[in-house]
């Protein structure tokens, strides 16, 4: 896979393009897509050692370079019947901070592609609930499966920690409920734990939309409605993965427009790492925080917004 991991290193996007970079992977016949900032390496089996009482869609445990992680077997994830015909890689994968690998028949490439190219899963599509996306190509259709569902259900413990918030004083509570928050993320299970976990602390004055582009599309009515920008928002946050238009082109917007450039905005997404939090620091990011550190979230939101 040394052709993979060289595409990967020589792909150098400029930040805020809204483009992306998606490695290419088969699972049965199906082709799927992650993107490339969630992937580390690409190697081929290693010895795993089974693990009693784990997750029927985890075939054990491996080390990798020194760390232990998690053989996440993407061939019983997705119901493929015949495990034995094709050959197969592992994918090495960071997100919300903890590593885990995951067993394909295949990695093919590297495409990269626009946001506003992604598609929505037909509602009628079996495992819809799987996928965040589609990306048409002329010969083919790549699914985008939607990774940190797929952890949150061997790893219940990461979303649990989405709604382990501290409440602060009764005080710091009244002067939260006036301040009006907007969010940006495209997954609606984290939308409701984010408004879960914001309400649980005060902050009740809550707008949310599914991707950058609706996003934009309300910051920039309020720009052109002629009142300051902080009279309709307070603070972004703002994921970085969506359809449409990521977080980080959403941010470049906000940062060109005259009346919306000083407006806070805060990043959370399961991305962050150092060159995540590089690229968002260049494009004028006020603090990022990765999921699920929902309080780390607070800290930075109360210092924009209070």
């Amino acid at each position: 896979m040394s052709e993979i991991a060289n595409d990967k290193k020589g792909i150098l996007l400029e930040t805020g393009t809204n483009e992306f970079e998606i490695i290419e992977f088969i699972v049965g016949k199906v082709h799927y897509g992650i993107n490339v900032a969630k992937v580390r390496e690409v190697i081929t089996p290693v010895p795993v050692t089974p693990m009693p009482n784990s997750h029927p869609n985890v075939d054990g445990i491996f080390t990798l370079r020194g760390r232990v992680m998690p053989l996440v077997n993407l061939l019983t994830c997705l119901g493929v019947e015949d495990q034995e015909a094709a050959s197969k890689n592992i994918i090495i994968s960071e997100l919300n901070t903890f590593f885990v690998g995951f067993l394909v028949n295949q990695v093919s490439r590297i495409h990269r592609v626009s946001w506003s190219a992604m598609e929505p899963v037909p509602d009628t599509a079996a495992d819809s609930d799987m996928a965040v996306g589609i990306i048409k190509l002329e010969e083919k259709i790549i699914i985008l499966l939607d990774f940190e569902k797929i952890i949150a259900e061997i790893n219940p413990q990461i979303n649990a920690k989405m709604v382990d918030v501290s409440q602060g004083s009764v005080e710091l509570q009244a002067v939260r409920k006036t301040k009006k928050i907007m969010i940006a993320e495209d997954s609606k299970m984290l939308r409701e734990l984010l408004i879960e976990s914001l309400h649980k602390v005060g902050y009740i004055n809550i707008t949310t939309y599914p991707n950058g582009k609706d996003a934009w599309d309300a910051l920039a009515a309020f720009a052109d409605g002629g009142l300051p920008i902080e009279e309709n928002v307070h603070t972004l946050i703002t994921d970085i993965e969506m359809p449409q238009m990521d977080g980080h082109h959403l941010l470049k917007k906000v940062r060109e427009n005259k009346k919306l450039e000083k407006l806070p905005v805060l990043i959370f997404s399961s991305l962050i790492n150092e060159e995540m939090r590089l690229k968002g620091e260049t494009i004028g990011a006020n603090g990022q925080a990765s999921k699920p550190e929902i309080n780390k979230l607070i800290n930075l939101l109360d210092t924009m917004s209070l």
